[in-house]
């Protein structure tokens, strides 16, 4: 029995849904793996390697391969090695980064605040008992979303510092 017509095919034989890049970052790119995250994209950084690795280039470009990731670098050399899986980041401004992978078309302009700024990991809404167990959340929170990283146990939510970023990126 064939669909009616102008019915989308079921998504697992859809030819035209691109899944969302995923990312590698070296050491020298922290603050744009921290944009990203805030974007919404996995990013995975070199940071949560062993320092003094002789071979952490080659171990990038390893994990970005079995990970299917793409590597950020602003280490030209590094970013030749890694050919059509590696992108050299030109500027050392952040907001210059970011829009490099805009116009590239990797990156869309938003803020989702989907990801944990630190480990990467999905959070999700946070339960009262979190928020009011955080010395550093707002005494008021009104008209607040919070957000709860399960891994490192961090609470996020879209404040003054988060309307900055949409700000800067644009996203909103």
């Amino acid at each position: 029995m064939s669909p009616e017509p102008g019915t989308p095919a079921p998504t697992a034989y859809r030819h035209d849904i691109v899944p969302e890049p995923r990312f590698i970052v070296d050491r020298m790119l922290g603050t744009l793996t921290r944009y990203l995250r805030f974007m919404g994209y996995d990013t995975t950084s070199a940071n949560t390697l062993e320092e003094g690795n002789a071979k952490e280039d080659t171990l990038l470009l390893e994990l970005g391969l079995q990970e299917h990731r793409l590597l950020l670098t602003r280490d030209a050399e590094l970013a030749r090695r890694g050919k059509d899986r590696a992108i050299f980041i030109q500027s050392e401004d952040v907001m210059e980064q970011v829009q490099q992978l805009i116009e590239t078309g990797l990156i869309k302009r938003r803020v989702t605040m989907s990801r944990c700024s630190l480990c990467n990991t999905v959070v999700r809404e946070a339960f009262q008992c979190e928020i009011s167990g955080a010395d550093y959340a707002p005494k008021d929170w009104r008209g607040l979303s919070f957000f709860w990283c399960e891994s490192c146990g961090k609470l996020y939510w879209n404040g003054s510092h988060g309307k900055k970023l949409e700000e800067r990126i644009g996203g909103k």
